[in-house]
């Protein structure tokens, strides 16, 4: 993925750089960059079993607390 800026008319070399980093920026390249830059290993089943039973816990807590809350 090729990113330029060609320099437009008597545009400053600053506005060249601010208008390059905005593009950089938009298309998320450099999060993309920092979460390659370090291997993660994938979650193995179980613990994706494991977080998806917790999520259900604080979903069925929030909607008690929901619930009560308008009493």
């Amino acid at each position: 993925m090729a990113i330029f800026a060609v320099k437009k008319g008597n545009e400053s070399n600053d506005g060249l750089q601010q208008r390059f980093k905005k593009q950089v920026q938009n298309l998320g390249l450099m999060k993309l960059m920092r979460s390659r830059s370090h291997f993660r290993r994938p979650f193995s089943k179980r613990m994706i079993r494991l977080r998806a039973l917790k999520r259900e816990e604080h979903r069925t807590q929030n909607r008690k607390r929901q619930f009560y809350s308008n009493m």
